[in-house]
């Protein structure tokens, strides 16, 4: 569940770690959709006969669905602002694909809080640090700096 805090609370939450969130398996069927979505149907995603022979082994997910996987695991790692009448994706500082992520592979998030800020009375702008890590491995798929935009009524 999203950490919720007063407006007033800012400046306790400027270094605010959560928990890691849920793991959750990155299927070949949720693969294909992402590329179908996309239409990026690189053998190394969709194919896996083909896949095999690759340096991976096996079929890999998009980074970019790595990335989008960042909404999902945000019910869970995100700081809320209370009253918040809506929140909005502004971009990121900074992504790095550091690993692949194996088709069957199981990743979870870790975020930390990085920065708050009041930019006007009631808008606040959040920067999050985030990494995907993927069970067993030594190195995360996905490291972040994201920036969100929450409004306060």
């Amino acid at each position: 569940m999203p950490t919720v805090i007063l407006p007033s609370e800012i400046d306790q939450y400027q270094s605010f770690e959560s928990e890691p969130t849920e793991w959750h398996i990155v299927t070949q069927d949720q693969i294909d959709q992402f590329a179908d979505c996309t239409l990026d149907h690189q053998f190394i995603h969709v194919d896996p006969e083909k896949a095999k022979l690759s340096p991976f082994g096996t079929t890999i997910a998009h980074g970019f669905l790595t990335l989008s996987m960042l909404s999902y695991f945000a019910l869970e790692f995100s700081v809320v602002i209370e009253g918040v009448q809506i929140g909005v994706n502004a971009g990121f500082d900074k992504v790095r694909f550091v690993s692949p992520v194996k088709v069957g592979s199981r990743i979870r998030a870790h975020a930390k809080m990085l920065g708050i800020s009041e930019k006007k009375p009631g808008q606040f702008r959040l920067r999050t640090g985030v990494t995907v890590e993927i069970e067993g491995e030594e190195k995360p798929a996905l490291i972040a700096d994201w920036i969100g935009v929450q409004i306060i009524s």
